[in-house]
């Protein structure tokens, strides 16, 4: 209710400068000890996944707390999970502004932000001043990256870097090779270079399991731009190294829901309510394909408590949001958490 006398004065700024407005808001409300006191009262309704038990369904997208500030204060929203990222080993700036713009009419974003980080060393420093992580037994879900100048020739130096830096620290790492924001990184989804990313972090995986004695589970988020064989492949792929959980789906680059709209021209990756068919498509043919073997995250357009039932019903076990939340607030949480608790 709060967040919709609030709405009009945040999109009548820049939407960047309105997201850093937002969370800065909600870290000093958070520090008086606000946010606690409105956090929603939500259903229990834990569900396994990864290995992990989820104290509900939902959970918040990487992308909008990409440096891992503002983590204390967005737990307050309810979420059963949360992801941060995506980050790289070195800070980048990402790409130059404007970087992001709204097509309300859509209930959509274009971004074309470019990972833009602080880098993994304050990354984590973030990671540990805040108090919900696995150390009081809330899911953090750390999302990595590589560098913007790193060749794809030597992208798995730049993944292995930040898997080992953010291992200890997460209760699940997700692998994303499917920005379209960073030029060449949709290519890492392909067969080859894909399995021996995998083999690769999963052998790693395994090192840094014995050495900490935790096993963190590895997640991949793909794009729902791929073919119907190229998500074939990729399930029996994700199968084959062993994955833990798959992430479904990034931002589109398809434009043919929001022709005629302002900023449909916009380079970036599409999201909100145009992607959501979309990504369901990837949903349901992914669970198709692996049969169980892994968990899904089901993201993409979930603007209410139905899409979110839409979304398990095609194969995801959990949820994410991002652009929902610009658009609907953070009472879209307890109505996603509420819709999936009931039978």
């Amino acid at each position: 209710m709060l967040y919709s006398l609030f709405r009009p004065l945040l999109f009548g700024l820049d939407p960047e400068t309105a997201h850093d407005a937002a969370l800065a808001a909600l870290d000093a409300a958070e520090s008086l000890g606000l946010a606690q006191r409105m956090a929603p009262r939500l259903p229990r309704a834990p569900v396994e996944a990864m290995g992990l038990t989820f104290p509900n369904r939902v959970g918040l997208a990487a992308g909008l707390d990409k440096n891992a500030r503002h983590i204390d204060g967005l737990a307050s929203f309810g979420f059963g999970f949360i992801e941060c990222g995506t980050v790289t080993p070195r800070p980048q700036p990402g790409n130059a502004r404007p970087r992001l713009f709204r097509l309300p009419e859509a209930d959509a974003l274009i971004n074309r932000l470019g990972f833009n980080n602080d880098g993994v060393e304050r990354f984590l420093a973030n990671v540990a001043r805040a108090r919900f992580g696995p150390k009081s037994g809330g899911i953090l879900g750390l999302n990595i990256g590589k560098n913007f100048d790193t060749p794809n020739a030597r992208a798995l130096d730049d993944y292995l870097i930040c898997l080992r830096a953010v291992y200890s620290h997460a209760s699940y790492v997700s692998v994303n090779i499917s920005s379209p924001n960073t030029a060449g990184l949709r290519d890492l989804q392909e067969d080859a270079a894909l399995t021996a990313l995998l083999a690769a972090l999963k052998a790693e995986q395994a090192e840094l399991a014995q050495r900490h004695g935790k096993y963190t589970p590895l997640a991949v988020k793909l794009a729902p731009d791929l073919s119907p064989e190229a998500i074939r492949q990729i399930a029996r792929i994700l199968i084959a190294q062993r994955c833990d959980g798959v992430i479904a789906t990034n931002t589109t680059v398809d434009r043919s829901a929001v022709e005629g709209h302002a900023h449909a021209g916009q380079a970036g990756g599409l999201s909100g309510r145009p992607l959501k068919d979309k990504a369901t498509a990837v949903i349901r043919a992914l669970a198709a394909e692996l049969g169980g073997a892994l968990p899904i995250i089901g993201v993409g357009g979930i603007m209410s408590g139905a899409d979110a039932r839409e979304k398990i019903a095609a194969g995801a076990t959990l949820v994410q949001i991002y652009t929902g939340l610009i658009y609907k607030g953070p009472e879209l949480v307890a109505e996603i958490a509420t819709a999936l608790a009931r039978p």
